[in-house]
């Protein structure tokens, strides 16, 4: 039975966690470590129940250790934490690349203790204690990836209390190996985070200064390019310890985008058409309540007459349906006339919701969807 609980650093994940688990269980004995600064906002924020300077200390009783920091510091956190460890602990991390960390659990940490790895598909471009939120991993999928010997049978026998923790936090469990995991990471969020990347810094390039560029820049391309405001230091080490999986998917990816160039230049208007509705069919089969690492908002689209009060009947409408706005962005305007604004919501029931509320008021409203995009 899982009741005390140790979480090396309380960054965004780290404290969600913790959040989460104390909404959940108030009765959970959790502890932290971090920095000094850091340990005294959590007490300030009363999401922990004990803070430790030392690692040592910190885990020391432990029943479950959370290792929430970028690869090298968990690489760092399991050279020292294991032996101090008592017998039975069971041990985790949240990093976005499995492989070199579960190899190096099985080098650093006693056979008396159970290294499983773990990498909740859930994030923000925001970071720090004082962006974690204990709804961060509602409807995320939570990847569960055991060591060699241990299948997904056993660990719902053996580690039933660790299941449990986890669907607490309202999070979807699914049981990977290691490879395949990394070799999923590098196609559908290390690809991503790159292409993110490229997109703005071709656009950038190809504006040279020209501010026209990012006046048109609004619509899909700021949608596709979101996480592209991810710092480096969070990436780094991911992409690197990914390297054979993401160099494999950026060959891929490669061949394809030759593909495609070849295509418009033969003027092959059949093989792009096959090539949208094979992504159509693709895309439609993504299932839509659940996040991925860095989850967009989602959206509903808004049109307004170009009146006074016009705003305030939306705002209105939603405020009193109890429905919060998480994003909100004029995307057109005409003097006179009128104007659309992209509104973000949460989920994708909220964004629904919001869409019966607003037409129910008598404002026209829409999803993405609704018309085909």
């Amino acid at each position: 039975m899982i009741e005390r609980i140790t979480i090396c650093g309380l960054g965004l994940i780290g404290g969600s966690l913790a959040m989460a688990w104390k909404r959940a269980r108030p009765e959970l004995h959790l502890t932290a470590f971090d920095r000094r600064e850091v340990l005294r906002q959590a007490r300030e924020l009363g999401v922990v129940d004990a803070t430790a300077e030392d690692v040592a200390e910190a885990v020391a009783e432990s029943d479950l250790v959370v290792l929430s920091a970028p690869l090298r510091g968990i690489l760092y956190l399991l050279e020292e934490i294991g032996p101090h460890l008592k017998p039975g602990t069971r041990v985790t991390d949240v990093c976005g690349v499995k492989r070199p960390i579960m190899a190096h659990a099985r080098e650093m940490l006693p056979e008396t203790v159970t290294f499983i790895g773990g990498h909740p598909m859930a994030g923000s471009e925001r970071r720090g204690l004082a962006n974690a939120d204990p709804f961060l991993f509602e409807n995320a999928t939570y990847v569960l990836c055991p060591p060699p010997g241990l299948d997904a049978s056993r660990l719902q026998q053996e580690h039933e209390d660790l299941l449990e923790l986890i669907r607490l936090l309202g999070a979807r469990v699914l049981v990977l190996d290691a490879e395949r995991h990394d070799a999923i990471a590098a196609a559908v969020s290390h690809l991503p985070q790159l292409l993110a990347v490229l997109l703005v810094n071709t656009a950038a390039e190809l504006s040279k200064g020209d501010e026209t560029f990012l006046q048109l820049a609004a619509g899909g391309f700021r949608d596709m390019t979101r996480i592209a405001s991810s710092p480096f230091d969070l990436w780094r080490d991911v992409l690197f310890a990914n390297e054979g999986p993401l160099l494999d998917t950026l060959g891929h990816f490669a061949a394809n985008l030759q593909r495609l160039r070849n295509r418009i230049i033969e003027e092959d208007e059949q093989a792009l058409a096959e090539a949208f509705e094979q992504a159509r069919r693709t895309r439609a089969r993504i299932p839509r309540d659940t996040k991925g690492f860095l989850h967009p908002l989602a959206d509903v689209y808004v049109r307004i007459e170009d009146r006074p009060g016009a705003l305030y009947r939306i705002t209105r409408a939603l405020y009193e349906a109890d429905l919060n706005i998480q994003d909100i962005e004029l995307l057109k305007v005409r003097e006179g006339t009128g104007g659309t604004f992209r509104l973000g919501f949460a989920t994708e029931a909220d964004a629904d919701r919001a869409c019966e509320v607003l037409r129910q008021a008598g404002i026209e409203a829409f999803r993405p969807d609704d018309h085909g995009n």
